[in-house]
């Protein structure tokens, strides 16, 4: 059961935060600030937080699989 828990957290804690970072990034701010906003909007509107957070790992998801940055003109 720990072990089971252990990979849980592992892998929230590796795919889960880096779609904060990425707001965060693309917005200017502190990717700390973006998790607490996500962590107070879920408290304040009892879990809508958390389903706009999935929305947008979703969204982001989809946008790197469709959209891919080439570096040349050559790479076409």
């Amino acid at each position: 059961m720990n072990r089971q828990i252990k990979k849980l957290r592992f892998f929230l804690e590796r795919h889960g935060f880096y779609v904060s970072s990425r707001l965060a990034d693309r917005i200017g701010i502190k990717a700390k600030w973006v998790r607490l906003f996500f962590i107070y909007s879920s408290f304040a509107t009892f879990g809508a937080g958390f389903v706009g957070y999935l929305i947008l790992a979703f969204w982001l998801k989809l946008k790197d699989l469709i959209w891919i940055k080439r570096s040349s003109v050559f790479d076409l």
